[in-house]
């Protein structure tokens, strides 16, 4: 994916692919039940989705920071793809000051971390929503916690040994001027957004609310096994379509393919280009 760039108020942000990951259909579920779930596998006719894994720059007057970091090399050479795309675009370890976690899974998170454990970036802190830092900090609920879903716990471990004090526990609200955390919980207890305000329209980043374009937009009861709460997930997403609808947002997220609009189509929804 061409790396992409749009100016929003007082920044600049950028979307940067760091690999590919496939969602085999038999991740998906429906809060319906199999027999739903299997005609809409059935309609959309594949054996698998192949999802952008993606995190964001934002370049701004006070400095570099990042939302998300991708995997990194932790998942293998098929990623680690942003880190040398967003330093030819001068975002480098050493530039910048902090990152913005949506939640903590390894795609998003990853990056963070070195091939030896130590700390990417030298001079970031890390803010991380803060009931996803209570709950996947816990190691006392991991075994609570169906094995699909447990990547949480060792991203979390791994993280605070490389980061420590300068991991920071971020709640709903403005982070900076012009930015706000939006919850959006259901993937993840905590799972956040960030809402980027501009003068003719805003910007949000729904890190997993949506996964799946290609199907979730049409039937927002679908979802991936990685939801921590499905009903929740499936809430979320819906309830954050038809905001982005309403205000014309233009969004982005940790698996869609670039930025664009969301609009109410006579089944669901549709994402169009800007």
């Amino acid at each position: 994916m061409k790396n992409e760039a749009l100016q929003i108020g007082r920044y600049d942000i950028f979307v940067f692919n760091d690999g590919l990951f496939e969602a085999k259909v038999e991740y998906l579920h429906h809060l319906d039940g199999a027999d739903a779930c299997a005609s809409a596998v059935e309609r959309w006719g594949k054996t698998s989705v192949m999802l952008d894994v993606n995190c964001f720059a934002i370049r701004g007057p006070d400095g570099d920071m990042l939302v998300d970091t991708g995997a990194g090399t932790a998942w293998g050479p098929s990623f680690g793809h942003a880190r040398p795309a967003m330093e030819a675009c001068g975002f480098t370890p050493e530039t910048i000051t902090g990152v913005l976690l949506t939640h903590l899974h390894g795609d998003h998170a990853y990056g963070l971390l070195n091939d030896d454990g130590t700390a990417f970036f030298p001079n970031a802190d890390i803010l991380v929503p803060h009931a996803d830092l209570a709950f996947f900090g816990n190691a006392a609920l991991r075994e609570t916690v169906p094995e699909a879903r447990r990547g949480g716990f060792i991203v979390a471990d791994k993280m605070q040994q490389a980061y420590g004090s300068r991991i920071h526990s971020l709640s709903a609200g403005p982070i900076l001027e012009g930015i706000e955390a939006v919850p959006l919980p259901g993937h993840t207890p905590g799972q956040m957004g960030y809402r980027l305000h501009g003068e003719e329209h805003d910007m949000l980043i729904l890190a997993d609310a949506l996964h799946i374009a290609a199907l979730q937009l049409a039937d927002p009861k679908l979802g991936l096994v990685f939801d921590l709460d499905p009903v929740q997930s499936a809430a979320t997403r819906l309830a954050t379509l038809e905001q982005a609808a309403q205000h014309r947002w233009i969004v982005g997220g940790g698996h869609l393919h670039g930025f664009g609009r969301i609009e109410r189509a006579q089944t669901g929804f549709r994402m169009t280009g800007l």
